[in-house]
């Protein structure tokens, strides 16, 4: 009978060791090639930041001149902020149950496709 079960306490100590050892070099080269990865990705934002930079003049929504036209307090239709009555009614979701309807389709024996 060969294996770990009739292992000597120094063989399986050896193993033991072999294992960690092989452990500890291969999470430090996943280490630096993870850092290398992460230096690649922010080389490569940096870089789509500046080529946006270069093509579009306004960057931000609200420094845009028709952002500010609509929600001009003198004559934007959304004059009460972007928080306002007006642009939650105009620009939020509002979701609706149609499983009943869906339900009622199907037994009636129309196919949906989804």
């Amino acid at each position: 009978m060969s294996g770990i079960a009739t292992m000597s306490r120094r063989g399986f100590l050896k193993a033991a060791a072999i294992v960690t050892g092989y452990t500890i070099v291969g999470l430090r080269f996943a280490g630096s090639a993870l850092a290398n990865v992460g230096g690649y990705v922010g080389l490569r934002q940096q870089a789509v930041y500046e080529a946006d930079a270069k093509v579009y003049k306004i960057r931000k929504s609200q420094d845009n001149p028709m952002v500010q036209k609509l929600y001009n307090h003198e004559d934007g239709f959304l004059h009460d902020g972007p928080c306002g009555h007006m642009s939650h009614r105009l620009l939020h979701t509002h979701y609706v149950e149609r499983g009943a309807a869906v339900e009622a389709l199907k037994a009636k024996g129309v196919a949906l496709k989804l």
